[in-house]
């Protein structure tokens, strides 16, 4: 399978073989480069693979593919994953770029490559059900979808619900971003902030004629300082939450008392407040100052009370665990669709100069998935 480095467009990527056993088909899509914003040629080519297979019912929009069977079953789910990696390790030598490499490490075949964490094992794992289940025990609805990595504007999941919602309607849904093979429910939502006070410039040999903008942030970093975040438990699941200065900045000159500073904090919250709850939690935290918010992402609840969750917990067999960082299981959520996280793959090792996935990771995660479609 050919490939192209960051910044050029693909060649046409050979046929995938979906019949493939999911570890070699991980390797097949991790050939395929595609940084955000160049999904276009794995996007062909997932597209072509699965129209080969007259059960599914597939839709393409833009760089994103959707496969449902419609069987007309009384329960729908959905099993979703993004086609996109970030940009290709700079370092010379680095293991994770593209094309993908094997290696024997522990008696373990592990896969390295730029995406093969984050996350085109999940992907593997969708192909390869999407075309082997034709009769699963629900209708599902596959999604493949770009721009995931990048400004969440350009999200092709968002795009999805914007131009064809009536596609991803469902009763529980499944991300198949990299968890370690462990059900992570739901997510924390995020937000960013800032508070820009402003003072009046003088020379610092004469202080007293100006009014410093930076020492009026005194008060926020105190309490930021004695901020103690809370653990929600929310259907079972115990959310850590974060509120944290994450950029600070203000003075011009050594000799200038600053008339301007700025802050930028983010607050990680649990799934039992809604965006305007949480953004609310912080004016009241910081009252006196004007907070302007630049970035609001919702907290998704984890649905562990559905019927289908409660069966997808039980055919992989263990305890399920809170999500504490933000994905898009989020946008499932916000739609009244209840979801969880659960792929091969360690998260720790996306995006980073050594990805790789193991091939069990990747064939447990199918066995996993496979049984919770197909048993009676």
């Amino acid at each position: 399978m050919t490939t192209a480095h960051s910044g050029t467009q693909s060649p046409t990527p050979s046929p995938l073989d979906l019949a493939a056993d999911p570890a070699e088909l991980t390797a097949a899509l991790t050939d395929v480069e595609s940084v955000s914003g160049n999904e276009g040629p794995l996007a062909d080519a997932v597209e072509a693979a699965l129209r080969e297979h007259s059960h599914l019912e597939v839709h393409r929009d833009g760089d994103a593919v959707v496969a449902r069977t419609q069987i007309g079953l009384p329960e729908r789910v959905v099993l979703a994953g993004h086609l996109d990696t970030v940009p290709l390790p700079s370092a010379d030598g680095a293991r994770g770029t593209v094309p993908s490499s094997w290696t024997e490490h522990d008696d373990a075949r592990v896969l390295y490559g730029r995406g093969a964490t984050d996350m085109k094992g999940g992907v593997a794992v969708q192909l390869a059900l999407a075309a082997e289940l034709t009769r699963p025990n629900r209708d599902v609805t596959y999604v493949f979808y770009d721009h995931e990595e990048v400004d969440s504007a350009k999200s092709g999941l968002g795009r999805l619900y914007r131009n064809c919602p009536e596609l991803l309607e469902a009763d529980f849904a499944v991300l198949l971003e990299p968890t370690d093979g462990t059900v992570e429910g739901g997510c924390n939502g995020t937000l960013r902030f800032t508070i820009e006070p402003t003072g009046l410039a003088a020379h610092s040999g004469r202080a007293w004629r100006g009014e410093n903008a930076i020492h009026k942030l005194a008060d926020v970093l105190e309490v930021l300082a004695g901020y103690e975040p809370a653990a929600i438990e929310v259907e079972g699941l115990v959310y850590r939450e974060g509120l944290n200065a994450i950029r600070i900045s203000g003075g011009v000159a050594g000799n200038v008392i600053p008339d301007a500073a700025r802050v930028e904090i983010n607050y990680r919250f649990a799934p039992d407040k809604t965006l305007e709850e949480a953004q609310q939690h912080c004016r009241d935290l910081f009252p006196g100052h004007d907070l302007r918010f630049v970035d609001l992402s919702p907290a998704a609840r984890p649905g562990l009370d559905r019927p289908a969750a409660a069966a997808f917990v039980a055919a992989v067999g263990q305890e399920p665990k809170p999500k504490y960082g933000w994905t898009d299981v989020a946008r499932f959520s916000e739609h009244g669709v209840p979801a969880v996280n659960f792929g091969p793959g360690d998260a720790l090792l996306a995006h980073t100069d050594d990805e790789h996935v193991t091939a069990d990771a990747v064939r447990a995660c199918h066995r996993a998935l496979k049984s919770w479609l197909s048993a009676e």
